[in-house]
Parts: C-alpha cells; structure tokens; sequence
C-alpha cells in the first residue's frame, strides 16, 4: 500500500487508459469541410456571373437586332425596288450603246410611269383607256383579273376619291362593352325594315396587319369619329398600336 505522500503511478495509468483517445482525424474533416464550402461559394458566383453576363449580352443583341432590323429591311426593300425597275430599260441601253449604268433604267421608269399618268390624265388618254377596259371587259378570263386589280389600283389613286377603301378612320366599341377598337369605313348603306329606313356604315376591323379582318354594319350613333386620317390609323394598325398618338380627339361626323 503506498504511502499517503506518494502517487499511485499504476492507478494513474489505469484512469489514463479508461479516458478516450483523442480523434486525431477532426482537423482533416473540418479542413475537407471548409475547403468544400470554399469551392461551392466559388461556384455560385461563377454562375451568377455567367448568368448575369448571359443576361446582358442577350438584351443587348436584341437591342442590336431591333435596331438593325428596320435598316435592313429598308435597305432591302428599296434595293429590290431599284433593281426591279432598273431590269426594265437597262438592257435596251445596253443593246443600243453597249453599255450599262446602274440607275439608268430606274431613272428612265420613273420617268416612263409619270408620263403615262400624264397622258391618262387627259381626254384623249381617258377615251384611250375607256376603249381598252371595254375590249378587256369582253374577254372571257382576263376581265374578271382586270376588274380585281383595277379595284385595288382605284383605292391608292390620289384623283379617284369618290372610290377609296378607306374613307374615315374611326373608333367603335368592339368586342364588348368598355373596349375598343380601330376600324375604318369603306362605305355607307341603308337598311330598309317596312316602312323604316336605317343608314348604317360599312366598317371595317383590321385584325392582321389591314388585310385580314371584320366587317360591321353599324348605325352613326355607334360610330367615334376621331381626329385621325387614314394614314394614321393605318400606321397604327401595321406597328401593332405602338403608333397611337397620346390623345385621341373624338370630332363631329364630317
């Protein structure tokens, strides 16, 4: 038995080895755990990096897209037209002078249409031109497409009024109550019930760009007259309203 002063070496050994051994491996696990969180910050922002130039490299080539887009068609549209007209006359200044000057033709078309309407502006050119639409009108096919296209040829002749397609822009309550739209009127009528007489309207509804849409026979009162032309409603029909003024001005019926 030891004594009182001395230390009881065994039992220190004994304690010692009842107490648990220390987890030398928590140190490379929090490392690991760090280092892993570490990587997965570095990754979200990687992403939200990615994302948000992603992001803005496509609003910008949209931006470009919509910008350059009217340009292009523009550029194309009145090539097309320079060249479509130029083809008329440049290969009979080639055969004659053996040359070609691009803008030649184009030059001489113009010229060509603008004495033609000249010259059917007259008498003479007006009995002309009554003496052709009647031998065209007695053909058994060719009149029913000559009649087709002198309609649509009369609705954009400036000196034919009393025949234009659209003779007032106007607004109505279309679909239903509290709505609106644009509609144009191409003609008046009268609706005979009994011994009752009602004069309507003939309008018409563009729902596709101007070429495709309603038509409806509505009374005066049922029709706004705006202070817009033609040409206005037009071109807010075809930029799909994003030409409409900021104030609309309902006006007496003309």
């Amino acid at each position: 038995m030891p004594s009182p002063g001395s230390i009881d070496v065994e039992a220190v050994q004994a304690s010692a080895r009842l107490l648990p051994e220390a987890d030398s491996s928590k140190p490379t696990e929090i490392h690991r755990l760090s280092s892993g969180t570490g990587r997965q910050r570095a990754a979200s922002g990687a992403q939200a990096l990615t994302s948000i130039v992603h992001s803005w490299a496509s609003r910008k080539f949209a931006v470009g897209c919509a910008i350059l887009f009217p340009v292009a068609v523009t550029v194309y549209v009145t090539w097309w037209f320079l060249t479509f007209f130029d083809n008329f006359f440049s290969p009979i200044y080639y055969k004659l002078f053996d040359f070609h000057v691009f803008g030649l033709g184009f030059i001489t078309s113009m010229s060509f249409i603008f004495l033609i309407g000249v010259f059917f502006s007259s008498w003479l050119g007006s009995a002309l031109l009554g003496i052709g639409e009647w031998i065209i009108k007695r053909l058994p096919l060719v009149k029913h497409i000559y009649s087709a296209s002198k309609q649509v040829s009369a609705a954009i002749n400036p000196e034919n009024e009393a025949s234009k397609a659209f003779q007032e822009c106007v607004i109505i309550r279309h679909p239903r109550k509290g709505e609106y739209a644009i509609a144009f009127i191409t003609g008046r009528t009268v609706l005979q019930m009994g011994s009752q007489d009602t004069k309507l309207n003939t309008v018409y509804v563009p729902t596709n760009h101007v070429y495709v849409g309603d038509i409806f026979l509505l009374e005066d009162k049922d029709v706004m007259h705006t202070n817009l032309s033609v040409r206005e409603g037009l071109e807010i029909v075809v930029s799909c309203g994003m030409a409409i003024p900021p104030n609309l001005v309902t006006v007496p019926r003309p």
